[in-house]
């Protein structure tokens, strides 16, 4: 007889098998140097379910940079650390522009729309460092994510962050700008450091998909038992990647995918399926708006053939 875990471990494998054989893969962040040498065929997904199984198929143990995936788990850390005054410095509402423009900042007098856009990460990063030095914000940072994958040997890649801040031109802008508005409250480069580094955080899908684990059973971390977040905080940080995680796409990621969901442009997709799994999808390839292409396809097929979305009756 097909057991669940079997059917998952069938659906990823065929999952993984047509995404491979796709010829439109989209292009690869080339904004960033470090990004463009990766290979935009590469592919992974892993779903660790309800009952711990793991269903993995593709490239599921190559690291690559998770980018604004990070935003989820330094969103976290700054609720926990200053509760709902975080929302007097950023809002939640959806943008509907591009992740780094500087349009509504203007409009808004330097708070940004949502935490998960440039201009509001870095005002969340910015929240964390706080009392810190930013080598101790980071290795706060680096040391929850892996507390929550269950792995010591998650790094940041300096390679991507050098290259991050290099190029990064548009998030210094951001930066000042909030700054010249009292959003921030440290020194712009101090932020900033930061933000580049935890961006450019290592991960590989098994790691990224046991470490949103919490978010897919009410703020617990399932093996342990132990609240990571309390089950209100973890809807509400669910609802926030529903609706703002996939920056100008984050309308159609919902109508097609159902689920909560955050992208990074390094290719990866962490998605939550409240109460079943917590899924993570490599694709180096984005799409117009900065999503990962394939990435995005495999989670819809997924959430279809598993019967996961959301709204579903």
């Amino acid at each position: 007889m097909t057991t669940d875990a079997d059917k998952l471990d069938s659906v990823v494998a065929a999952i993984a098998a047509e995404m491979t054989a796709r010829s439109e893969r989209g292009t690869v962040a080339d904004y960033i140097p470090e990004l463009a040498r990766v290979d935009a065929n590469s592919f992974g997904l892993v779903v660790v379910g309800a009952d711990g199984h793991v269903a993995a198929a593709g490239d599921t143990d190559v690291p690559f940079s998770v980018q604004s995936v990070s935003k989820v788990f330094t969103l976290t850390l700054a609720l926990g650390l200053v509760g709902d005054r975080l929302w007097q410095r950023v809002g939640r509402e959806p943008s509907g522009s591009p992740f780094n423009s500087i349009v509504q900042l203007e409009r808004e007098r330097g708070i940004p729309r949502n935490p998960f856009i440039n201009a509001g990460a870095i005002a969340v990063t910015d929240v964390i460092l706080s009392g810190h030095k930013p080598r101790e914000a980071l290795g706060e940072i680096v040391r929850f994510m892996r507390f929550l994958a269950d792995d010591s040997s998650i790094v940041i890649d300096d390679a991507v962050a050098a290259s991050e801040q290099r190029t990064g031109f548009r998030n210094i802008a951001l930066a000042n700008y909030m700054k010249s508005f009292g959003v921030l409250e440290n020194p712009v480069n101090y932020t900033l450091g930061v933000y580049f580094h935890h961006c450019a955080i290592a991960m590989t899908c098994r790691q990224l998909a046991m470490a949103g684990r919490f978010l897919a059973h009410d703020g617990k971390n399932p093996t342990t038992g132990l609240s990571v977040v309390s089950p209100e905080r973890a809807r509400r940080i669910n609802a926030v990647m529903l609706t703002c995680g996939h920056y100008d796409g984050s309308g159609e990621f919902a109508y097609r995918v159902g689920l909560p969901g955050k992208s990074g442009v390094g290719g990866g997709i962490m998605a939550i399926a409240p109460g079943k799994a917590s899924i993570a999808v490599w694709s180096p390839g984005l799409d117009t708006q900065g999503n990962p292409l394939v990435g995005q396809i495999a989670l819809e097929i997924l959430t279809k053939c598993m019967g996961w979305s959301i709204f579903a009756a």
